[in-house]
């Protein structure tokens, strides 16, 4: 092999790891760009879901909302804020209402029940918001007080 052939040989090779040390450089820059959007939006969904709670329990506390409505909104936010949290004792109330309830038909289900099963359900879902008006009422309050304590208090 000559020189000009080792020489053109030695350029080509420079191009492509160059060509491919700027390809990686820019799939790397897309790589981080994706990653702050993602942390970005999972922030945003976190603020949401903590406003969403707040706006929930205000209508608890001041019974513009069904028990029952409320309960299951209030634990799906709280597993989504952090999932631990319908675990504490404080907010227990919400998960056993929605443990209580969650087989009761919803939405179009609920539109294909007989009257009388709808009856049924409807006293079924009562009984257990009566029985547990009072510990939702203070889960919603203690959300209220943990809310107010700020971002420090989640753990």
């Amino acid at each position: 092999m000559n020189t000009t052939t080792s020489l053109i040989l030695l350029v080509v090779g420079v191009a492509i790891i160059v060509g491919l040390a700027v390809y990686a450089f820019n799939l790397r820059k897309e790589v981080e760009r994706r990653e702050a959007y993602r942390v970005d939006e999972d922030r945003r969904a976190h603020q949401n879901s903590l406003e969403n709670l707040d706006y929930v329990v205000s209508a608890l506390v001041q019974e513009q909302v069904d028990i029952t409505e409320a309960s299951w909104r209030c634990k799906v936010l709280l597993e989504i804020i952090d999932p631990s949290l319908t675990e504490r004792p404080e907010f227990q109330a919400f998960a056993e209402v929605y443990q209580r309830t969650q087989h009761l038909k919803t939405h179009s289900a609920r539109k294909e029940l007989s009257p009388r099963e709808r009856m049924q359900e409807d006293k079924e879902r009562l009984i257990v918001e009566d029985e547990m008006r009072p510990a939702v009422l203070a889960a919603a309050a203690e959300v209220i007080k943990w809310r107010s304590r700020g971002p420090a208090s989640l753990h």
